[in-house]
């Protein structure tokens, strides 16, 4: 298989292939069915620690080597992936969610390239579709929203000044915010700071398909409250916008019969 970044690499003999996983969410049953196949032909996995759902690695087979990435450093886990390789063996690069959102995937896959080691991504549900999914939501309501933001407060890891919340929230779209559970009150008062009202409906969503899930619907103005009343610190996704408690949007053109597609006549009332 060729790494698609590479069209002209030649791939090397008699090595296997790194696979990048989307985990999913939390859900078992939430990783796609080429993810759960390629867990179940995976000589290697290496796996995200507490962020992926540890029920996923029954699926492994019996004699499969397993590796918590949590305890590891970026050298090491290449290390492992090498040594797979050139053992003509298959890997497993399991990350939480989907791998293109905050997985630093980027980074092991430009070493794999320098070590001509060939592999491919899986996607995976993000945790924002899953909280989307837990609390019945559709971000994107004509007349209210057609944009979804995902992004994150800056911590030990900085966002470029361009990308900071205060500057997002100007467009008063729908957000999901990532990793910023621990930074709640500050993420808060920028929200305000860029223009949203404090009684803009939010949400805080606990381990989004979990069986441990918790999910708490309020406003900007009381996130913090909510957060400190059920004990939540960190791994939680924050939602913002009208979307999530409006009764009041436009009715898709999709299905509006008096609406033309093309694959069905608008109707009129003489018919």
């Amino acid at each position: 298989m060729k790494n698609q970044r590479n069209e002209g690499m030649k791939e090397p003999k008699n090595t296997g292939c790194v696979h990048f996983v989307g985990a999913g969410p939390g859900a078992v049953d939430l990783i796609t069915l080429r993810g759960k196949s390629y867990l179940e032909e995976a000589d290697v996995i290496i796996y995200a620690g507490s962020l992926v759902n540890p029920e996923l690695l029954s699926f492994a087979k019996k004699d499969a080597r397993i590796h918590n990435s949590a305890t590891m450093t970026l050298e090491e886990v290449l290390g492992v992936m090498e040594e797979a390789c050139k053992k003509g063996e298959r890997v497993v690069r399991l990350h939480t969610g989907d791998p293109s959102i905050y997985g630093a995937i980027k980074e092991q896959m430009d070493a794999l390239d320098q070590m001509s080691i060939p592999y491919d991504c899986c996607p995976g549900v993000s945790a924002a579709f899953g909280a989307a999914s837990s609390l019945c939501l559709e971000y994107t309501l004509p007349g209210i929203s057609q944009s979804l933001v995902l992004t994150r407060m800056a911590g030990k890891t900085k966002v470029p000044p361009k990308e900071e919340i205060r500057l997002w929230a100007k467009h008063q779209s729908t957000m999901a915010i990532y990793l910023s559970t621990s930074l709640l009150e500050e993420l808060c008062e920028q929200l305000v700071e860029g223009g949203y009202s404090k009684d803009t409906p939010a949400a805080i969503v606990y381990k989004a398909t979990w069986p441990e899930e918790e999910a708490y619907v309020g406003t900007i103005g009381n996130l913090v409250s909510l957060a400190r009343e059920h004990g939540i610190k960190k791994t939680a996704l924050i939602l913002v916008g009208e979307v999530i408690s409006t009764s009041h949007y436009e009715k898709s053109k999709l299905y509006d019969a008096t609406f033309s597609t093309e694959y069905r006549m608008a109707k009129t009332e003489d018919i």
